[in-house]
């Protein structure tokens, strides 16, 4: 898929319909705009603002448990749809709605790149 693809070149790639030009993620057949089969694996911006968060302070499962304090983000993307993912690099107590944000990256192996989210 382009978009795992694309995460190990350390860019994002995103479906952009070809008709009316939203962008839809996560990926769909039909665009949610004017639901057209047509598109276009575009690269966006990879910057956005948080839009809400959660900070888990206890771990869902004890594989996770190591990495807590942790924060999930919800942001909303420079071209105007939303993206979820772990927010690195700041400490838990200093984030913020409206905080601006950038796509960073995580090697997990050679073959797996995950997104993440850091401070702009």
């Amino acid at each position: 898929m382009p978009y795992w693809e694309s995460l190990k070149e350390h860019e994002v790639k995103v479906q952009k319909c070809s008709v009316c030009g939203t962008f839809r993620f996560v990926p769909k057949e039909l665009c949610p705009n004017c639901q057209s089969m047509e598109v276009t694996w575009t690269t966006i911006a990879g910057t956005g603002e948080i839009y809400t968060f959660t900070i888990v302070r206890r771990a869902p499962t004890p594989a996770y448990q190591e990495e807590a304090p942790y924060t999930i983000v919800h942001v909303t993307m420079a071209e105007g749809f939303r993206m979820i993912a772990t927010l690195k690099g700041t400490d838990v107590d200093s984030v913020a709605i409206g905080q601006q944000v950038k796509v960073a990256y995580d090697d997990v192996t050679p073959e797996w790149t995950l997104l993440t989210f850091a401070p702009a």
